[in-house]
């Protein structure tokens, strides 16, 4: 496996992630920008790999060997860690004009790129264009984590746990390897993370979704050759791969949406936290701070699941339950109100699996079937058991 290492902060991360490949048994080679060869010495990452160390100064050629077609040829997968955003804008428009670039240009092996930026950085538009650049080129992606920057405060952007990176590299290649693509031909409907409901123009209501289930299950549902349609609410999630997005903010907003689409759908999962209740009547203005006390006025949201299993004919349901108590109880009662083929049922108040968590723990329920407990894993895992479960219909 090639290692690139770029000029980032978390450069001196990626010794421990070389030292834990090895430990695993891989042949590691890595290469550096010369920036990332001032955060950390190429002795460092030779000395951990056991072989020679590309920098810039290896574009020196020989008689007989080109050294990035060299280290792009040997290696049967490429991983950008940390990637900083210059590098990134670099690779996803083909630029070659460093060892680390012109290796990563010649390379037809999987690629893997563990970004690690600054948050303005992440979320800037041109940056996000270039992640869909990348995951349009068949490059996978890893989301930075959010934690305390080196800037001095809290935000997306650090690089994930060396074990988080290795999980995800090992998923991807198993994933890689059984190509898998027994959904080719259907159509999915996804939705995923919160609506909003303004109480006037600053402020509104909503809840804790980050949509990481809904992004996961619609990766994978796109890996396994579905055309998937998803509707998202807001998010600072990138865009999954070769998936159509649609972008929503209310329940409303989302109920359009979700009728538009549903009728063409063979699996419709709604795994979006959608607000029960919304502002009777948001205020057009914003609300000053004129008394002690405020008192607004909810009304019912539209229950956007409970109407799709009164109308739906051919399609596969599922539907999400998010509890913080008597799970079971209250998932099978929300299963039989629904008429959802499949209810996924999670607790909530645990941290460790809810709202915002990478891993979950779900309890799949279904009409005429024992509960079936899932237990505590990756979210992209989950989605993978869901599917499992849908094809098994």
């Amino acid at each position: 496996m090639a290692v690139y290492i770029t000029g980032g902060i978390a450069a001196y991360k990626a010794a421990y992630f070389v030292r834990a490949l090895i430990k695993d048994g891989a042949q590691v080679r890595v290469a550096m920008t010369r920036t990332a060869t001032e955060f950390i010495t190429p002795t460092t990452l030779q000395t951990l790999s056991r072989h020679r160390v590309y920098t810039d100064k290896t574009l020196v050629y020989d008689d007989e060997i080109v050294p990035h077609i060299e280290l792009a040829d040997w290696s049967d997968a490429a991983v950008v860690i940390p990637a900083t955003a210059n590098v990134i804008a670099k690779i996803s428009h083909g630029l070659a004009d460093d060892f680390v670039t012109s290796a990563l240009l010649a390379s037809a092996c999987p690629k893997f790129v563990v970004p690690a930026m600054n948050e303005k950085m992440l979320k800037n538009a041109a940056t996000v264009r270039n992640f869909a650049c990348l995951r349009a080129d068949g490059v996978n992606v890893l989301e930075p984590d959010a934690g305390f920057l080196a800037e001095g405060y809290e935000g997306r952007g650090r690089l994930p746990a060396v074990t988080d990176v290795m999980k995800w590299i090992q998923g991807k290649i198993a994933q890689s390897d059984s190509s898998v693509k027994d959904m080719k031909g259907k159509r999915v409907l996804i939705t995923a993370g919160k609506t909003v409901e303004p109480i006037d123009p600053v402020r509104y209501i909503t809840n804790h979704s980050t949509g990481r289930m809904g992004y996961a299950l619609a990766q994978a549902a796109a890996e396994r050759g579905a055309k998937v349609t998803l509707i998202s609410g807001p998010t600072t999630l990138a865009c999954p791969a070769g998936v159509h997005v649609v972008s929503i903010k209310t329940t409303a907003e989302m109920a359009q949406e979700v009728d538009k689409y549903f009728a063409k759908m063979d699996i419709v999962i709604m795994a979006a936290a959608v607000s029960d209740y919304r502002i009777e009547k948001p205020a057009a203005q914003k609300i000053k701070k004129k008394s002690s006390t405020l008192e607004l006025k909810l009304v019912k949201n539209i229950d956007i699941l409970k109407r799709l299993g009164q109308k739906k004919k051919e399609q596969v349901l599922i539907g999400f339950a998010a509890e913080t108590q008597n799970l079971l109880e209250n998932a099978t009662r929300k299963m039989q109100e629904k008429r959802v083929d499949l209810l996924v049922a999670n607790d909530v108040s645990r941290a460790d699996i809810g709202f915002g968590s990478k891993q979950n723990e779900v309890t799949f329920l279904r009409p005429g079937h024992e509960p079936l407990l899932v237990k505590k894993s990756d979210k992209r895992q989950i989605a993978e058991k869901i599917f499992d479960c849908i094809m098994s219909f």
